[in-house]
């Protein structure tokens, strides 16, 4: 009987060699988890979409040796939002199997576009830091280029520090009253092509909580029990749903300490400085490169020092120091240690 066997791979570059190689992995695996040789292969046709122009996938199926079976690339149509450098198969075999019995593949990034197929355990990628080591750029871009869901911690707290400033209330002496009100904050995170969004009881405040005010209240927040009790029960559960890129200070050590990867992710406070004073220019924000210095080094004592969860390295987190490395060197570095457990 005839079958077709589905899957699609994503590719880390535009360049001849990661595309025939991905094509190859791809046919590979969907050969090796049917169980089947490549005199069962009736045809395969593959679609590439508009961001692969380097090569077609199907030179990198001759390479494998199959040489008699009919091969075709397709054009994917560019559609908005859609996955990218992604190679989509369907594999057309000879086989006695029912099609409850076919095992379709779903590789690297492209896992995402079939979460059904996915096995019970998930990845889970921890990265921690100290504030403006570049945290969140990193963790999604490196999201982005893998599938992952991208989880931004760091942004739950500003939004708690948020909910505390709407109610006049100073998160470093009103902690009682803060706390006696923490039933009526709600914060839920969702995705959309813009990325992740923070809501605080139904209002999208992902801009809001970007302020000055904002990020000095959010390292005090932290520092109640009651409110990271909330988030990292939130934290945990979302970890749950599927594979994620979850960054922010103390994700490591105490929100995620079973993370299949962890990344301590640090640079010099003149870098970082640098880093956020450039962030907070392109977003109109007036400020001075020497503020921006001293508020990191005031929040790296805060975060440092504090009762409960303070920052700090886990014994068995990588660390990489990003002082001297470019954005797209510290993206690959850490697309690298996380493709080794996938």
């Amino acid at each position: 009987m005839v079958r077709a066997v589905r899957g699609a791979i994503t590719v880390d570059r535009n360049e001849k060699e990661d595309i025939l190689d991905a094509a190859k992995e791809l046919v590979q695996e969907a050969i090796n988890k049917n169980d089947i040789t490549p005199d069962d292969i009736i045809s395969i046709i593959f679609t590439i979409t508009p961001d692969l122009t380097k090569a077609f996938p199907a030179a990198g199926v001759r390479q494998l040796g199959i040489t008699s079976v009919p091969l075709l690339d397709l054009a994917q149509p560019n559609v908005e939002g859609a996955l990218e450098k992604c190679i989509r198969l369907i594999m057309h075999i000879n086989s006695d199997k029912q099609n409850s019995g076919l095992h379709h593949v779903y590789l690297r990034g492209a896992r995402v576009l079939r979460p059904d197929l996915l096995e019970d355990t998930y990845i889970a990628v921890a990265i921690d830091g100290p504030a403006g080591a570049g945290k969140s750029t990193v963790s999604k871009a490196a999201a982005k280029d893998l599938g992952f869901v991208y989880i931004d911690t760091g942004a739950m707290y500003r939004a708690a520090a948020l909910f505390a400033l709407e109610h006049d209330m100073d998160p470093v002496y009103d902690i009682d009253g803060l706390v006696s009100i923490l039933d009526e904050m709600s914060i839920k995170i969702s995705y959309d092509r813009r990325g992740q969004r923070v809501f605080l009881n139904g209002e999208d405040v992902s801009d809001q909580i970007r302020t000055n005010d904002v990020t000095k209240a959010a390292s005090a927040v932290a520092k109640i029990p009651e409110v990271r009790a909330r988030l990292v029960k939130l934290q945990r559960d979302m970890a749950e749903r599927g594979n994620v890129i979850m960054d922010g200070r103390d994700i490591c050590s105490t929100v995620l300490p079973n993370a299949q990867v962890k990344i301590f992710l640090t640079a010099s406070v003149a870098s970082r400085a640098k880093r956020r004073y450039k962030e907070l220019m392109e977003k109109g924000m007036d400020t001075t490169l020497e503020t921006v210095k001293l508020d990191i080094m005031a929040r790296d004592k805060n975060d440092s020092e504090r009762e409960v969860s303070p920052l700090k390295k886990a014994d068995d987190a990588i660390l990489l120091d990003t002082s001297d490395m470019t954005f797209d060197e510290v993206v690959e570095c850490v697309k690298g240690m996380i493709k080794k457990v996938i």
